[in-house]
């Protein structure tokens, strides 16, 4: 049976709707519980305002909404690699902090999540492109 040039990209695309959906599962589920949850059940090993606790967990849920919706609806497919971007600089801050912290541990999941993100980045933006709805 012949290969067609297209088969590649479309187990990549399948691929990176898989890490997508895990990745918005995750940052859904943090997200959510940085905005719900008492300030005082937030506290980590460094000290962070509580008004920034909120606001990431805000970014959290935006970028597990622009992982999804945007390939879903196939209306401005452009903003899943932006999404994902904005989850990496989201993660370099939280391995920072894990690190100065000292929780080796918890860095090294963010470090996971972060490559993750960066590989659903350059995926939408480079290899499989999601396409837009005519």
């Amino acid at each position: 049976m012949p290969v067609s040039p297209d088969d590649g990209r479309n187990k990549v695309g399948v691929a990176l709707w898989a890490i997508q959906v895990l990745l918005a599962l995750v940052y859904l589920f943090s997200g959510v519980t940085k905005l719900v949850l008492p300030l005082a059940m937030l506290k980590g090993p460094v000290p962070l305002p509580g008004w920034f606790l909120r606001f990431i967990g805000g970014c959290e849920v935006l970028g597990a909404v622009g992982l999804i919706l945007p390939g879903l609806l196939g209306i401005r497919p452009g903003l899943t690699p932006l999404a994902a971007a904005g989850l990496v600089i989201i993660m370099i801050g939280a391995t920072t902090l894990s690190l100065i912290g000292g929780l080796g541990a918890v860095a090294l999941i963010t470090v996971v999540l972060g490559l993750l993100a960066a590989s659903v980045a350059y995926g939408r933006w480079r290899i499989a492109p999601l396409a837009p709805r005519r």
